[in-house]
């Protein structure tokens, strides 16, 4: 009988002991979603699209996290509205988006390259959902790139009946 008391008594104890966040390898994707989850706040500055389209203006952005911090949702705001919205995760070993763009379009990528050192996280084209026909317009890449703490840049590949487009959008956390 004390050998089952003592055996549930230790049962109890590993559930109060375990952790409740999962344990999760250290790899460059697993450290580029961190970086980005570091994002979490309030940015503003401009875009510049070039290429197949042109234009330019000012731009805010707001990162958050959500899905107790396993994704991190990053709003891209113009004229006070959200214009377009992306959702970074995990899935495994693969860091992951999705773009929710103003071509009202999904397309989804996928980290291709982490490079720490330089702090770019090159994302590349896998598939996409609710494209209306195969030339209309779609994001089929995005590097982001850490300058500094409070300085990031973000550079959308953008093709679209047969021309391609850099989107640059360059932003700095507000204070």
């Amino acid at each position: 009988m004390k050998s089952k008391l003592l055996g549930l008594v230790l049962v109890a104890l590993g559930i109060w002991v375990t952790p409740s966040q999962p344990v999760v390898a250290e790899t460059k994707e697993n450290a580029a979603f961190e970086k980005i989850r570091g994002l979490a706040g309030h940015w503003e500055g401009t875009f510049s699209w070039s290429g197949g389209r042109n234009a330019s203006g000012k731009i805010g952005a707001q990162y958050y996290t959500t899905g107790n911090g396993s994704a991190v949702i990053e709003n891209l705001v113009q004229d006070g509205i959200p214009s377009m919205t992306s959702v970074y995760h995990l899935d495994n070993a693969d860091l992951r988006l999705t773009h929710y763009c103003a071509a009202r379009n999904q397309p989804r990528l996928k980290a291709t390259s982490v490079d720490q050192d330089l702090g770019r996280i090159t994302f590349s084209f896998v598939d996409i959902t609710n494209l209306s026909s195969p030339r209309a317009g779609h994001v089929n890449g995005l590097e982001i790139r850490f300058l500094a703490p409070d300085h990031i840049t973000l550079l959308f590949r953008f093709t679209g009946d047969g021309k391609e487009s850099d989107e640059l959008i360059d932003l700095k956390r507000k204070t």
